[in-house]
């Protein structure tokens, strides 16, 4: 009888556990962008002509596919006048719903800072760390490809 109730508090202690684990990870965690006193300044300046051609050379450029650990980022970065003005991502994990909900949250800042900075060297967000390395990492790539 002894066994049997202790084995019965054990299989109860385990249940509750289970239920508890699922609804920690159930809640999304919240995506920010890293502090912008981390943020590196540019102390270059450029000069604002219509002439100006800008540092990459026009067209698309595909980057290499970077590990995010669950799953592949793979961006196209799309150059116009010389500016990086788009960036697609091609690849990018989808196939978790806590995936789906920190890069659906990570990937527009991601796009937005780029393209602001003209550079692949941009701040991580918080929470999605793999991300925002994967998407550095293809995007350099990308931009190598574009240089003049």
């Amino acid at each position: 009888m002894k066994k049997a109730l202790i084995s019965a508090s054990v299989v109860v202690a385990f249940a509750l556990y289970c239920v508890h684990a699922h609804d920690e990870q159930s809640e999304a965690p919240k995506v920010t962008p890293i502090s912008q006193s981390a943020k590196p300044t540019n102390t270059a300046t450029t000069a604002s002509t219509s002439q100006s051609t800008g540092q990459f050379k026009d067209g698309t450029y595909t980057g290499t596919s970077a590990d995010a650990y669950y799953g592949y980022i793979q961006v196209k970065a799309t150059i116009s006048g010389g500016k990086l003005t788009d960036v697609t991502f091609l690849d990018y994990p989808s196939d978790r719903r806590e995936s789906i909900e920190i890069n659906s949250q990570a990937m527009p800042m991601l796009k937005q800072e780029a393209i602001q900075a003209q550079t692949a060297h941009v701040d991580g967000v918080s929470g999605a760390t793999d991300t925002s390395a994967a998407f550095i990492e293809s995007l350099q790539a990308a931009l190598n490809q574009a240089k003049s």
